[in-house]
């Protein structure tokens, strides 16, 4: 570190760009829908334009429309399937975006999805996520428990972003796995479990 400099700090997600099809579908989707204020858009003379929505806390999703964007790749530039969708897993390309999730209060999660799904949303059940050790336990279950760190439900917008509303119910133990290399293989030797 140079003399005088202080560490890099960082106070969570300024906003995170995707890129729509449609902006107007994406506004009323976002703010009629899901109910994110619109907080700015404005044009980028002669090729797109580019709208904010406030997340909450400081952290704004953002959309950009290109005249000459190219359309949507599932697999590649979006994720394939939805999570639980029995059609496949949640893949997608190195480089693209998976998903966005939205943090929110745990005790509305089950009200927040019923709206989503009272306006026609297609919405995954509730997945309660287990903080558990790989290769133990299951990570998901039915039901919230004492092992459940996180719980949630995932659903697409108008473009197929994969969208996760997600409540934290405890903070959960510190551990990581061991990390793969781009073949699959674990720094102890071992593929990723299953494979």
């Amino acid at each position: 570190m140079a003399t005088g400099s202080s560490p890099i700090q960082l106070n969570g997600v300024h906003h995170l760009a995707l890129v729509c099809k449609d902006m107007a579908r994406t506004v009323d989707f976002y703010t009629n829908t899901v109910g994110l204020r619109l907080t700015k858009g404005f044009d980028l003379d002669g090729y797109g334009q580019h709208f904010f929505f406030d997340m909450g806390n400081g952290s704004e999703l953002a959309f950009f429309w290109f005249n000459d964007a190219e359309p949507a790749q599932p697999g590649v530039a979006s994720v394939k399937n939805i999570v639980g969708s029995r059609a496949g897993n949640i893949s997608s390309a190195h480089g693209s975006m998976n998903h966005v999730a939205f943090n929110v209060a745990a005790e509305q999660i089950d009200d927040y999805r019923e709206q989503l799904v009272v306006k026609g949303v297609d919405c995954t059940p509730v997945v309660n996520h287990n903080d558990v050790v790989t290769g133990g336990e299951s990570h998901t279950s039915a039901e919230a428990s004492e092992k459940t760190w996180i719980r949630s439900f995932y659903f697409l917008d108008p473009d197929g972003v994969m969208l996760e509303f997600c409540a934290t119910l405890q903070p959960g133990i510190e551990h990581a796995d061991f990390p793969v290399n781009e073949y699959g293989v674990k720094s102890n030797g071992r593929p990723i479990n299953g494979l």
